[in-house]
C-alpha cells in the first residue's frame, strides 16, 4: 500500500504553523509498513485541492487529508472530496447534537456555520472527533481508501490513533515488525559509508537511516505472513550491522543516551559526581531529570570561573595558569577531586569552549571530558562543530557515552 498525505490550509504556505500532522502520520504509517512517497501541502482553493488529489490519485491507494474541515468559508475540503468520489454531504446526526450540546453547555449562541461541521460524505465511515467538533472520515471509492482528518494535531492525533491505525492494521494483511537502533558516537554519513552495500540492496528488511541530534538512528522494517519470520529477517539484518557498527550502538526504540548510562551505574552499583564548566549543569540535569537520581548521583559543582575551579574543586592555581582551564590537565584534575569530595566511585569533569568566540586561544567546539574512578584518571579531548547549544549538549551526551562504554568494558 502506498499513501499520500496532503495537508490543507494557507496558513501552512505561509508559514505562519508547522506541517507537525504530517511528520506524525508519516511516522505511524511507516510502523505498518505503508509506503510514504509524496507529502503535499495546498492552500484554501478548491481548484487546486483537485489538482493535488488527482495527482495523488496515479500514485497512491491511501490518501490521507489534514485540514479544511472546519465552520468556515475557506474549510473545503470535505465538499471537494465528495465532488470528486460523487457523493453528497449529509448530516451526522451524532456530530450535530454534540456540536449543540457544546454551544449549549458553554452558554454560546451556535451559529448557522457551526452546523456545517456535523456534515460529512454520505457512505464514509465517521470518525468521532473527542477533542472537537468536526468528525473525521473513510471513504472506500475509485479503488482507493481517501481519510479526512482535522487540522489541529489536538484533534487529529487521537482521531488516528483511536480510529485510523487500527483501521489500516486490520486491512494490512502482513505483519510488520519494526526496530530502531540507536547509535551515538558516529556520523550519518560514516555509518552509511559502512552499511552501504545493506542499504543499496535492501528489499526486506527496509534500512531507514535517520540523524538526530548528535545521533543516528536506523529503523528497520520487515514484512511477512508470519511475524516470527519477519522477526528473524530483522535479527538476520541487525546481526549485519552490529558485525560493522555495533560499537556505535547504545540502545533500542526510544531510549536515551543518559537513560542507558544512568540503568548501567545502578546496575553496577556506581555512584557518580561531576564538575561542569562548559556544560553549565546540563548533565547533571539529565541525570536528576531521571527518577531515582540519588541512587547515582552524589552531587556536582558547575565551576564555570578559574576562581570557583580553584576554590570549589581544588584544581591549583598553577596549573591553571600554565595549563589553561581549557586544557587535558585541567580536566583530569577536575574529575579526580570531584570524585573525591563527594566520595563517588566515578567523577566526571567538562571544561571546554563552546563559542561563539575563541577563549585562551582556542577554537569553539574545542572540549576537554575527564573521567577518574579509583584506578586510574583519563581524559578525552574532542572538537565538536554547531552552535554554542549544540556543542554543550553534545559534550553532555559524550560524557554519558563515555561513562556507558566504562561500565559495558
Amino acid at each position: 500500500m502506498n499513501a499520500e498525505l496532503i495537508a490543507v490550509g494557507s496558513e501552512l504556505l505561509l508559514g505562519q504553523i508547522a506541517n507537525t500532522n504530517a511528520q506524525f502520520i508519516s511516522e505511524q504509517l511507516a510502523a505498518l509498513g505503508i509506503n510514504v512517497y509524496f507529502h503535499t501541502v495546498v492552500g484554501d482553493n478548491a481548484e487546486r485541492l483537485k489538482m493535488a488529489v488527482k495527482q495523488a490519485e496515479s500514485r497512491a491507494d491511501l490518501i490521507i487529508f489534514t485540514g479544511g474541515l472546519g465552520p468556515t468559508k475557506d474549510d473545503l475540503t470535505k465538499e471537494t472530496i465528495a465532488e470528486i468520489v460523487g457523493k453528497p454531504l449529509v448530516y451526522d446526526l451524532s456530530a450535530l447534537d454534540s456540536i449543540i450540546e457544546y454551544f449549549k453547555k458553554t452558554g454560546r449562541d451556535m451559529t448557522e456555520n457551526n452546523r456545517k461541521q456535523a456534515l460529512v460524505i454520505e457512505g464514509s465511515q465517521v470518525l468521532e472527533n473527542r477533542r472537537g467538533m468536526a468528525p473525521g472520515m473513510i471513504i472506500q471509492a475509485k479503488g482507493r481508501t481517501y481519510i479526512l482528518l482535522p487540522g489541529p494535531p489536538s484533534e487529529m492525533r487521537p482521531m488516528y490513533t483511536d480510529f485510523v491505525n487500527p483501521y489500516l492494521s486490520k486491512r494490512y494483511s502482513e505483519h510488520i515488525v519494526s526496530r530502531v537502533l540507536r547509535f551515538f558516537g558516529i556520523g550519518e554519513s560514516a555509518l552509511e559509508t559502512k552499511i552501504i552495500d545493506l542499504i543499496e540492496n535492501q528489499t526486506n528488511p527496509t534500512i531507514a537511516p535517520l540523524a538526530k541530534e548528535s545521533e543516528v538512528t536506523l529503523r528497520l522494517t520487515a514484512k511477512h505472513q508470519k511475524k516470527e519470520e519477519a522477526e528473524r529477517l530483522i535479527n538476520e539484518t541487525e546481526a549485519l550491522i552490529k558485525e560493522r557498527v555495533g560499537q556505535y550502538l547504545y540502545g533500542y526504540g526510544d531510549v536515551q543516551l543518559h537513560e542507558i548510562a544512568f540503568q548501567l551505574l545502578k546496575k553496577h552499583n556506581q555512584t557518580l559526581s561531576a564538575a561542569e564548566s562548559l556544560t553549565g549543569g546540563l548533565f547533571s540535569k539529565m541525570i536528576t531529570d531521571l527518577p531515582g537520581a540519588s541512587s547515582v548521583l552524589n552531587g556536582s559543582v558547575i565551576c564555570y570561573t578559574n576562581q570557583v575551579k580553584e576554590t570549589q574543586v581544588n584544581v591549583p592555581r598553577p596549573l591553571l595558569e600554565s595549563e589553561g582551564a581549557v586544557s587535558k590537565a585541567c580536566a583530569e584534575a577536575m574529575a579526580k577531586n570531584i570524585r573525591e569530595l563527594c566520595g563517588s566511585d566515578l567523577g566526571i569533569s567538562f571544561t571546554g569552549v563552546a563559542g561563539p568566540d575563541k577563549s585562551e586561544g582556542k577554537e569553539p567546539g574545542t572540549v576537554y571530558i575527564g573521567l577518574a574512578d579509583q584506578n586510574q584518571v583519563k581524559s578525552f579531548k574532542y572538537q565538536f562543530s554547531g552552535t554554542r547549544a549544540a556543542i554543550r549538549a553534545k559534550t553532555a551526551k559524550t560524557g554519558f557515552d563515555l561513562i556507558r562504554r566504562l561500565l559495558l568494558t
